[in-house]
């Protein structure tokens, strides 16, 4: 998995961490911003793109889907369970894939940006 995804477990809960400003991450935020101003990247921003994402492509992982956008990174997590676990597996899945595939986060912006409710 990329260095700025990594999933955590606990007693209760599945987290998938998302560190935005590691570098990779960080100058792909800066070129959407680039295209679309309301597109500056910070966490809570991140959670509004994640959601409008997995609206259209996997909403099955948005049940049960909790998240604590901040500053520097996004937190997505679950309860644990064997399909909440699948679930943040696909999700990291997803993240990584967006980050390494970034053209498809650049056409996001630029041509659905104004659906996104950014922060």
């Amino acid at each position: 998995m990329a260095d700025y995804v990594k999933i955590n477990k606990s007693d209760d809960r599945i987290d998938v961490w998302f560190y935005n400003e590691n570098d990779k991450p960080f100058a792909i935020g800066e070129k959407m911003n680039a295209i679309n101003e309301n597109a500056y990247m910070n966490g809570y921003n991140w959670d509004a793109l994640f959601n409008y994402y997995l609206a259209k492509t996997a909403p099955e992982l948005l049940e049960g889907l909790e998240s604590d956008p901040e500053a520097g990174s996004y937190v997505a997590y679950y309860d644990l369970t064997p399909e909440n676990e699948k679930k943040a597996e696909k999700f990291a899945g997803i993240i990584t894939a967006l980050i390494e595939k970034e053209q498809e986060l650049y056409r996001l912006v630029e041509e659905e940006g104004g659906e996104i409710e950014w922060d």
